[in-house]
């Protein structure tokens, strides 16, 4: 029971952190491209990460992790951020942070392949519920969104669900800060290459706000998130922990209206309810 508890409470520790990537982000690829800005995180968070495993003399995953280290870097490390960068030059905050709420069901899909966990049927249905309030609002809601954005974000669910069931597994093994950071290890010698490639011509043409953005997703989005998120994941199950995530569209939604000034409409406040209840439904049958 406390670890289950602990499980939860870290976990939307990790939620709130997540909670302002995709505002971010859209404030750092207003000045920035996408793929710096999805390299250049990467590489910052890498290098906190090599500090962090050489301070606390950690051990090297065994050669039986690589795989599983390579698809959650495929998954966090690139697929979501630049999906989602790319997205967002098409969309607004606002409207990508909704199918946020979609990130649950694929993460508990694949943390019933992947970690081999088994929900009882009514977590399904909540989940479920849940994840159909939001692919409703997508279809209802049109301004500020497009096909192209839409079927982005789609596709940065589907990796990122993945990469936090792979991550969550090994957690369990190496820990949880461990985890993201050998995953962004091992992606660094890449991203080190597209970030060179894809830096600003003129650094002096970056505005304070993009900058900003670009700060949030490298330290918090990208590593310290992860701490608590993977830990969350590992110790209070994958499919239940991860039903959390069905109350960061809310969060999101507050900071772009905050941050960003955008339009918060009522159908999405009203989306967002209707996830938050089943929050609790999907965490007594997990």
């Amino acid at each position: 029971m406390e670890r289950t508890t602990a499980g939860w409470g870290s976990g939307i520790l990790g939620v709130i952190i997540f909670s302002g990537s995709l505002p971010a982000t859209r404030l750092a690829v207003a000045d920035f491209t996408p793929l710096f800005v999805t390299s250049g995180r990467a590489v910052i968070a890498a290098l906190l990460g090599a500090v962090f495993l050489m301070a606390l003399r950690q051990e090297r995953p065994a050669r039986s992790d690589l795989l599983p280290l390579a698809i959650v870097s495929i998954g966090v490390v690139l697929g979501f951020p630049l999906l989602t960068g790319l997205a967002l030059q098409h969309i607004t905050a606002a409207h990508s942070v909704v199918f946020v709420g979609l990130l649950p069901l694929s993460t508990a899909i694949f943390g019933v392949l992947r970690g081999g966990e088994r929900p009882k049927p009514a977590f399904w249905f909540f989940s479920t519920i849940g994840a159909a309030s939001v692919a409703g609002f997508a279809l209802y809601y049109s301004a500020g969104g497009s096909l192209t954005g839409d079927m982005l974000m789609l596709a940065s669910i589907v990796l990122c669900g993945l990469g936090y069931a792979e991550g969550a597994s090994l957690s369990r093994r190496l820990g949880g800060w461990q985890v993201i950071s050998w995953a962004l290890l091992l992606s660094l010698p890449v991203m080190a290459i597209i970030a060179f490639a894809t830096m600003p011509i003129s650094w002096g043409d970056i505005g304070w706000r993009a900058w900003s953005g670009f700060a949030y997703v490298s330290v918090f989005s990208m590593m310290l998130g992860f701490v608590f998120w993977y830990r969350g994941l590992a110790i209070g199950g994958i499919a239940g922990v991860g039903q959390l995530q069905l109350l960061q569209p809310f969060f999101g939604l507050l900071l772009a209206g905050v941050v960003l000034g955008e339009p918060v409409a009522w159908t999405m406040i009203a989306s967002t309810v209707i996830v938050i209840l089943c929050v609790a439904g999907a965490k007594r049958f997990s």
